[in-house]
C-alpha cells in the first residue's frame, strides 16, 4: 500500500468546478449521478462506479456529436473519484485505465485534474510496470525493402502507372506557400523530419511498451470503417502491440489506431514529434494532431476532409492515391451524413458496373517512405495502404478561408 501522503490524487479543478458541475447535471435531469458522485466523493467505491455507468449510458445514448457536454464532464467527474479510490489501495494499473477512459470520452473542464493525476500514478508505477520481459534483441521496426512487383499485385489497379506525386527535399516555407499551399497541390516533402527524436525511438517497439504500455487506447479491428464487420475495442498500448507483432498482411481483421488524439492523451510521446512550419501556412490554426500505428495491409477508404492536412511517415511506407475536389461527383460520395466524405468506390475491388465514372478518372499516387511528409489539400479525395508496418502523424489546419468549414 501506498502511503498516506502518497495514496492521493489532488484534484483541485474538480474541487472548485464540482459544486458547479453537479448542479448543471441536476438540471439536466441527473439526480441519481448527482447522488452517486456525492457519495463517490466521500469515498464510496460502489457509487462511484454507479456514477461512472450512468454517465457511460448518457455518452451512448444517441449520436456522439448529440450528446450534452455536461455528461462527457459528469464522466470526467466520476473517472477521478474512480482512479482516486482504485490509486488509494495501490491498484495502479486500473486507476490508470479509468484515468484514460476520462481522457478519451471526458470533457474538457477537469482535463487538468485528469491529466496530472495520470502523471502522478505513472510516477509511482516506475518504469519497472511498463517494461515487458527482457528480450535478447530490440524489437524494431525495420526498414523493410519491398518488391516491387509484389507491392503492385497489392495495390488498386493503375496503381503508380499515372502520375506520381511531386517530391521536393527540403522545401522552403516560402516555395510550399506559392508553390502548393495557394494552388491546392500535393507535394511529398523529403529532408524535413530528421531531427524529431520519434524517427529513432518509434522505430523501437521496447520504447513504445515503456512510455505507452499501460495505457488504454481505442483500436478499430477489422478492413475499414465501411465494412460491416469493422468495430473498435479499448485496449491497453501493450495489448495493441502485441497484435501488430502477431499480425500479417493476410490477417483479415488488422488491429489499426486510426486518426486518434495519441499526442494529447500521452505527453511522452508528444515530446517526440514537432509540429512543422508548413502547418502555419495561410495564418491560420492547427485543428488537430493524430496518430495512425498499425500493421501491413491497413487501409484507410477513398474520402476526403475539409482541412489542410500535412501527413508525415514515422515508420515505414505507404501508398497513397489523391484525386482532387473537381471530381468529387464521379467518386459517388455516400449520401448519408456521417459517410458524405467517404466514397462509395472501393478501389481494393472496383466495380466498373456500379461506379463506371471512376476508371478513366485521373490521379495522383505515391508510395510515402519513412522520413517524407504528404501535403493533401482540403477536399482532395484519398486512400490510403499501409505496405509494411507503419507509424504516421497527421497535422490538420485551417487557414483563414476554410477554417469554419466542417
Amino acid at each position: 500500500m501506498l502511503s498516506s501522503s502518497a495514496a492521493h490524487l489532488e484534484t483541485p479543478e474538480l474541487d472548485s468546478e464540482g459544486p458547479t458541475l453537479l448542479h448543471a447535471i441536476t438540471e439536466h435531469g441527473g439526480y441519481a449521478y448527482v447522488s452517486m458522485a456525492t457519495l463517490a466523493a466521500a469515498g464510496d467505491p460502489r457509487a462511484a462506479e454507479a456514477a461512472r455507468e450512468i454517465a457511460w449510458e448518457q455518452l451512448h445514448s444517441g449520436p456522439w456529436h448529440s450528446v450534452d457536454p455536461v455528461w462527457r464532464d459528469a464522466y470526467s467527474m466520476a473517472c477521478l473519484h474512480v482512479a482516486r479510490l482504485h490509486f488509494s489501495k495501490s491498484e495502479l494499473s486500473e486507476a490508470l485505465r479509468v484515468l484514460d477512459m476520462g481522457l478519451i470520452m471526458g470533457g474538457t473542464l477537469l482535463r487538468k485534474d485528469l491529466d496530472s493525476a495520470v502523471q502522478k500514478v505513472s510516477a509511482v508505477a516506475g518504469d519497472a510496470s511498463r517494461v515487458s520481459e527482457p528480450r535478447a534483441e530490440r524489437d524494431v521496426l525495420r526498414q523493410v525493402e519491398l518488391d516491387e512487383a509484389e507491392v503492385l499485385q497489392s495495390l488498386p489497379v493503375k496503381s503508380l502507372s499515372l502520375k506520381i506525386v511531386v517530391k521536393r527535399p527540403g522545401l522552403s516555407l516560402e516555395g510550399f506557400l506559392r508553390e502548393y499551399f495557394l494552388s491546392g497541390s500535393p507535394v511529398i516533402i523529403s529532408d524535413s523530419m530528421a531531427h524529431w527524436p520519434a524517427r529513432t525511438k518509434w522505430n523501437d517497439m521496447d520504447y513504445l511498451r515503456r512510455v505507452a504500455g499501460d495505457r488504454t487506447v481505442p483500436v478499430e479491428v477489422g478492413k475499414n470503417y465501411l465494412c460491416p464487420e469493422w468495430k473498435q475495442e479499448l485496449i491497453t498500448f501493450s495489448q495493441f502491440l502485441a497484435r501488430i507483432e502477431a499480425n500479417d498482411c493476410s490477417s483479415a481483421d488488422p488491429t489499426y489506431l486510426a486518426q486518434h488524439p495519441l499526442f494529447d492523451q500521452i505527453s511522452e510521446l508528444r515530446k517526440d514529434i514537432c509540429i512543422p512550419d508548413y502547418c502555419f501556412a495561410g495564418g491560420g490554426e492547427l485543428r488537430s494532431l493524430n496518430a495512425w500505428f498499425g500493421p501491413a495491409g491497413t487501409v484507410t477508404p477513398l474520402h476526403h476532409d475539409p482541412h489542410h492536412n500535412i501527413l508525415a511517415q514515422v515508420a515505414g511506407k505507404k501508398y497513397i492515391r489523391l484525386y482532387p475536389a473537381s471530381l468529387s461527383e464521379e467518386l459517388y460520395p455516400y449520401t448519408e451524413t456521417m459517410l458524405k466524405n467517404s466514397s462509395q468506390v472501393d478501389l481494393d475491388n472496383m466495380d466498373e458496373i456500379r461506379f463506371p465514372k471512376v476508371h478513366d478518372l485521373e490521379f495522383q499516387d505515391c508510395i510515402l517512405e519513412e522520413g517524407e511528409m504528404l501535403y493533401i489539400p482540403p477536399k482532395w479525395w484519398h486512400y490510403v495502404r499501409s505496405l509494411t508496418r507503419s507509424f504516421s502523424v497527421s497535422f490538420w489546419w485551417s487557414n483563414c478561408e476554410n477554417q469554419n468549414l466542417s
